[in-house]
């Protein structure tokens, strides 16, 4: 499907080349933040453990893993929507409903759930099964007892912050801008679909092989098609935010069964 203004793909690259004269290092600070800040939030929060006397910091600082998703999501909404601003544009555009392609875009968008659900479900499912045995074992990693305030708190920001910054930042952000810097498409795809992947080894981060594989591999064909998708309709991105949202309520309802 065409883009809502037909224009040449050269013409593209030089907006995009015009917009990151002077911005070279945006889209590759942006590919790697995520994962820093995850494991720089879990840091401190393992050092605030440490401080009031818990035998094993990390691994509590671990079961706080949703609030150090929120506030590097925070951060890093502060920054897209500096760059866009720097950019002559808003970040809040890429939210902005094109209504004359909604029939054509509902239509598509069915056709990519039928793809996507299991192939979001699936690698996780068997990935958790060949390392760990019991799928369970893997959840029980992930999914560990809250405060009942942090647990409903993070029910409440989770969802509703990975909706608007997580696919925005590695597809709508840094995805164009790294091929306007002259990366092949099929480079940028893969690249950015790998550290989308990679983050969540950093959310929560134990050291432990099985589970640094399993949070490796339990997204990545499911980054790849929805790198390719945001890539060639940009303007799915209100559905797919909604469709987020929804996904990790799921995930953050999770903790409220086992909020203490």
């Amino acid at each position: 499907c065409p883009y809502p203004t037909q224009i040449s793909r050269r013409t593209k690259w030089q907006q995009m080349n015009l917009m990151n004269q002077n911005s070279t290092y945006q889209p590759w600070l942006m590919l790697g933040i995520r994962s820093a800040l995850f494991l720089a939030f879990q840091g401190l929060i393992a050092l605030g453990f440490r401080l009031t006397g818990s035998p094993n910091a990390w691994d509590s600082s671990a079961a706080c893993w949703p609030w150090v998703v929120i506030l590097a999501d925070l951060v890093c909404l502060a920054l897209l929507i500096h760059f866009y601003r720097r950019e002559g544009s808003s970040f809040w555009n890429l939210f902005r409903l094109e209504r004359q392609y909604v029939k054509q875009d509902l239509c598509f968008l069915f056709g990519f759930l039928l793809i996507a659900g299991p192939l979001g479900y699936l690698p996780n499912l068997w990935s958790a099964r060949w390392l760990f045995g019991d799928p369970q074992i893997a959840l029980d990693l992930l999914v560990r007892p809250l405060p009942a305030w942090a647990a409903i708190s993070s029910f409440a920001l989770f969802p509703l912050l990975q909706g608007l910054v997580e696919i925005p930042t590695y597809m709508l952000f840094t995805l164009p801008r790294l091929e306007a810097q002259g990366l092949h498409p099929w480079l940028a795809v893969l690249l950015t679909s790998f550290f989308l992947s990679a983050q969540h080894i950093f959310a929560p981060f134990l050291p432990d092989v099985r589970f640094i594989t399993y949070r490796l591999v339990m997204f990545l064909p499911f980054s790849v098609l929805i790198a390719l998708v945001m890539r060639a309709r940009p303007r799915l991105m209100p559905y797919i935010a909604l469709i987020h949202v929804l996904m990790d309520l799921s995930v953050a309802g999770l903790f409220l069964t086992v909020m203490h």
